[in-house]
């Protein structure tokens, strides 16, 4: 068996999800397709995929082998340009990941101008306020807020931020603005869904030390953009990321409280999968996108928010 064919037949199955689709695809017989993918599977001791009348379906096992198989073909294909001084020409498919707010106003214009830059080159973006797991969905670079937890991905860190919480002056005209953390334990507060911890915010700064406090959730919602305009609306008070309230506040839209005890950085990372970053259309992408984050957010970002 041709093992490396194998698994270039291997992979264009699951892309295209039968045998005839990875045949067009590779201009191989279908029983050639169907040969190689039965060899490779007997060879592994293991099914790759489900194989009924009506659909195929990756096996857990399956699932795994083809982000191994990804890795290692995009590994040799971008050995193969640079062997044949054909780096400059990068082409082929990333995959990248962002929270939405910050995807949206800094990630995504470095990703068209990437895309510009580069014409052979296409990128899927997955804007979305959860973590997503970067092996399990196949992601190549993931831009991340927080601090990194041991694991086996790579990180440059491109900044960092604060977090602000704030109410509308309305809501706080009404009854009146907080002057210490326990002090919103009774007050009605905006949280976000599928965060642990999410009705457990935890102040800490350099002078007054860290202050935990449980909140009561009025209004639970799973992005930052909604928690914002439900705080605009009067409904109670939000903690959220500063770039995050930043037009709101500018705007006199929100007013931020117990800024005094929240003085703490949170990094911003662009992380990826040491695999992946071998690829030269990755490690051109990720140094693209970390230095324009770093350009943009760097120092802006981690700035405390200023209103008058």
């Amino acid at each position: 068996m041709d093992r490396l064919r194998a698994i270039g037949v291997f992979v264009e199955v699951a892309n295209a999800g039968s045998l005839s689709g990875a045949a067009r695809q590779t201009g191989e017989p279908l029983t050639n397709v169907s040969r190689l993918l039965a060899q490779l599977e007997e060879h592994l001791g293991l099914t790759l995929i489900e194989r009924t009348t009506r659909r195929m379906v990756l096996t857990a096992a399956g699932r795994d082998y083809l982000t191994t198989c990804r890795s290692v073909l995009d590994a040799l294909n971008g050995a193969e340009q640079t062997l044949a001084g054909k780096s400059q020409e990068l082409s082929g498919e990333i995959s990248v990941t962002a929270p939405v707010g910050l995807g949206r106003l800094h990630v995504l214009p470095l990703v068209t101008a990437f895309l510009k830059t580069y014409p052979l080159i296409s990128v899927r973006l997955i804007m979305a306020d959860r973590i997503v797991d970067l092996m399990s969905e196949d992601i190549d670079v993931a831009v991340r807020v927080g601090r990194m937890k041991d694991s086996e991905l790579r990180a440059s860190r491109v900044g960092t931020l604060q977090l602000v919480t704030c109410a509308a002056p309305t809501y706080l005209a009404k009854l009146g603005t907080p002057s210490t953390v326990a002090a919103i334990a009774e007050r009605d507060c905006i949280t976000f869904a599928d965060i642990p911890g999410g009705s457990r915010w935890v102040f800490a700064s350099k002078k007054h030390g860290r202050h935990a406090v449980r909140v009561r959730s009025r209004f639970t919602v799973n992005t930052a953009d909604a928690a914002v305009a439900a705080a605009i609306d009067g409904l109670g008070i939000v903690r959220v990321l500063s770039y995050q309230a930043r037009a709101a506040i500018d705007g006199k839209l929100l007013v931020p409280i117990l800024e005094r005890f929240d003085d703490g950085v949170i990094p911003i990372n662009v992380v990826y999968r040491p695999a992946r970053q071998e690829t030269a259309r990755v490690r051109a992408f990720v140094r693209f996108l970390s230095d324009g984050l770093r350009a943009t957010i760097g120092e802006r970002a981690s700035s405390k928010v200023q209103h008058q």
